[in-house]
């Protein structure tokens, strides 16, 4: 997926900050406006701004596309950027990653790394382009090379996988670390994965624990549900299912299949948890459909015959809410 947010432009020389973030400023706008009517592209980009943000203006993307596009075609490289995202969203234009990507190319051109791994991603993904690994690299390197974090972690994998570039897994593990030590959660949970398996480094449980901490702290639910084993097993920190159950839940409540059956489980099992047959099959019911499989047939089936018909009717129907409600109304505690 495309990555980033809209860049933010710096302010020009006796400029206020707060002028330069847009054009939505009561004592600036006129000024903004009658500078972005003449042809002045930093102020075009800066109108647009306020009105695909809604700072000062009311939120329009139509206006924002239109004046992205105005300081776009004058060559102002963050509103290529802005205009190449809009289309990837379809937000105030129709979408079209082709039209995306011949943005990015332009405003990538001018060095502006968050276009650069935008273009990585295209190639990558075959998104708007045909699918490239050797240009996705390209694109990727020269991004993580400015120290774009998610370039760095994505330039990592295509070295991990041999996508593109020669297979090296000593260069796969640097990029990781550099894009984990900027705080990249997808960066921090893959380190974290490295650690516990000794792919790349020497396995070191302790370790794999911090990392997967460091993300889970963010919201990754990967992250989660593997914090949650190692206190399951044990692994990296003393054993204690309670807090496996804290972390799965955590996990569960951000649709990881793996973490809602391994929930499931705890309940059927008493572990960190009273046991309660009703919430296990409800865990269980909710993975496997999220999963588009059971995950454990034979569990379900066991539970279900545990449960007397209303029980069982009931336990489906909170299935039923809690994968309608996307996993907020299952009846659980709040999560980390």
């Amino acid at each position: 997926m495309y990555r980033d947010a809209i860049l933010q432009v710096p302010a020009a020389p006796g400029e206020s900050v707060e002028a330069a973030d847009g054009c939505g400023k009561d004592a600036t706008f006129t000024g903004c406006l009658a500078r972005a009517q003449a042809g002045d592209a930093r102020a075009q980009f800066q109108l647009a701004k306020s009105y695909d943000l809604g700072e000062g203006l009311p939120e329009d993307n139509a206006a924002a596309a239109q004046w992205y596009r105005r300081a776009a075609e004058q060559q102002h490289g963050e509103a290529q950027y802005a205009l190449a995202w809009l289309y990837t969203r379809g937000e105030g234009v129709a979408k079209d990653d082709v039209e995306a990507v011949r943005w990015f190319k332009l405003a990538a051109a001018k060095g502006l790394a968050t276009a650069q791994y935008n273009l990585g991603v295209a190639y990558a993904s075959g998104e708007g382009a045909a699918r490239n690994d050797a240009e996705a690299v390209r694109w990727y390197r020269l991004a993580a090379d400015q120290g774009h974090a998610s370039a760095q972690h994505n330039l990592g994998v295509m070295y991990a996988r041999g996508e593109g570039v020669a297979q090296d897994t000593s260069e796969a593990v640097r990029l990781n670390r550099l894009a984990a030590a900027q705080g990249l959660a997808s960066a921090q949970y893959s380190l974290g994965v490295r650690y516990a398996t000794g792919d790349g480094v020497a396995r070191d449980a302790a370790e794999a624990v911090r990392w997967y901490r460091l993300a889970a702290d963010q919201g990754d639910a990967d992250a989660q549900n593997n914090l949650a084993l190692m206190y399951d097993n044990g692994d990296g920190v003393p054993q204690d299912d309670r807090e496996a159950v804290r972390w799965y839940r955590a996990a569960a409540a951000r649709g990881n299949v793996n973490a809602q059956h391994n929930l499931g489980l705890m309940y059927a099992n008493a572990e960190g948890v009273v046991h309660d047959d009703a919430r296990a099959y409800l865990w269980l019911e909710v993975a496997a459909a999220g999963a588009g499989r059971a995950l454990d047939q034979s569990a379900i089936e066991g539970l279900a015959a545990q449960l007397s018909p209303p029980a069982l009717a009931e336990a489906q129907r909170r299935a039923a809410t809690c994968r309608a409600s996307r996993f907020k109304d299952c009846g659980e505690p709040a999560g980390p």
